[in-house]
């Protein structure tokens, strides 16, 4: 389960006295602490991944924001890197269009690119694939040409 390797990590975090890493962890158990608070029930993985996905774009936001010279760039970066460890890798445009090969009469067929990317999500979603919105849409692009 992915909440036991964050706590893992997070105990080996401690070991090496990495504040950077323990502190993000710890704020990824407790995000994951207060959603299972809210359902009142354990969550689980895909929901748990939501929560560090949620917070993997915030920083990814706030580092967008920050000057590349400020101190805080750096500990931002390695937050977003060890959050990003522990997510799924997701598809490349490439694979992704692979993957739509059998829908790709469909895609083509749609009337706008919102409709076809709506097709692409639903097949992608089905088949229990890992992607990123942008990814998909360069997919959806190439299958369209």
């Amino acid at each position: 389960m992915l909440i036991d390797e964050i706590k893992s990590r997070m105990t080996r975090a401690m070991k090496e006295r990495d504040d950077v890493v323990r502190n993000i962890l710890g704020l990824a158990v407790g995000e994951i602490q207060t959603a299972e608070a809210r359902a009142n029930r354990p969550v689980t993985d895909d929901e748990a991944s939501a929560v560090v996905r949620k917070l993997l774009k915030s920083n990814e936001e706030t580092l967008a924001l920050t000057p590349a010279d400020d101190a805080r760039a750096a500990p931002l970066r390695r937050e977003i890197e060890v959050l990003s460890s522990l997510l799924p890798k997701s598809m490349t445009p490439e694979a992704i269009a692979a993957a739509l090969a059998p829908v790709a009469d469909a895609i083509r067929a749609a009337k706008s690119d919102g409709q076809a990317m709506g097709v692409a999500m639903k097949h992608l979603k089905a088949a229990g694939a890992t992607v990123d919105a942008p990814a998909v849409q360069q997919a959806v692009k190439a299958v369209r040409a």
